[in-house]
């Protein structure tokens, strides 16, 4: 097939034992998914359920790189997050029957540019432009289901120049995995190669270029990603 464009590679992250890689489709994200994160952004945990949002794959950054500090932003947010994995797409996925879709687990950042998140927010716009830009996806090695189980509990936290800034355990997740994977494939077909990250615990703060943020889930490889100057 000729292409009017010389075709790209497919975004794509390692697997933890394997050579081959896991290929990237959508990366989805889930919004507000532990209280004490709800409370530290001014929201009533028990007022709403988790939204999602979406980021591309061209987003992603693997362990061990460097992503130069977005623009136009003064305040560069944190989150770290579990990040699930989709082997096995559908529509309507039966709550019992979610975890049968899921390749595996890795570690993930959330970056905001949390000034213009904010200004999006008040003027009632769409707030990608907070969520969305080169960089904003940070992504680990994906360890596969038979190895990690099924991750409804374990420490999550997230250090900057070896400074703890986030802390919880995903078991605090107000949507628990299952909940989440049946809830997305009601609103958008999951494709296998999608990835879900599943939301942040409290203490987002921000960034400067030249931190170092290291990404932890247990029983997960590690997430070590470097700030770098301004694109």
């Amino acid at each position: 097939m000729k292409t009017v464009l010389p075709l790209w590679d497919n975004p794509s992250l390692p697997v933890a034992g394997n050579d081959a890689v896991f290929p990237v489709h959508n990366i989805y994200c889930v919004g507000r998914n532990y209280a004490d994160h709800v409370r530290e952004m001014g929201h009533d945990p028990d007022r709403e359920d988790p939204f999602f949002f979406m980021k591309p794959p061209s987003a992603l950054v693997q362990h061990g790189n460097t992503f130069a500090y977005p623009p136009g932003t003064q305040d560069l947010h944190h989150e770290v997050e579990l990040v699930a994995a989709i082997a096995k797409g559908g529509r309507n996925i039966p709550l019992d029957a979610a975890m049968g879709h899921l390749f595996g687990f890795a570690v993930g950042i959330d970056l905001t540019r949390r000034d213009l998140q904010a200004v999006a927010k008040s003027k009632g716009r769409p707030w990608e432009v907070g969520k969305v830009f080169d960089g904003a996806a940070p992504c680990g090695t994906l360890l596969p289901l038979d190895q990690s189980g099924s991750m409804e509990r374990g420490r999550i936290a997230l250090t900057v120049n070896g400074e703890l800034r986030q802390e919880g355990d995903v078991g605090q997740m107000i949507w628990k995995l299952p909940e989440i994977v049946s809830k997305l494939s009601e609103l958008f077909t999951l494709h296998a190669g999608d990835l879900i990250f599943t939301g942040t615990p409290a203490g987002v703060s921000a960034l400067v270029p030249g931190d170092r943020l290291e990404a932890t889930v247990e029983g997960i490889p590690a997430l070590a990603v470097t700030v770098g100057k301004p694109a």
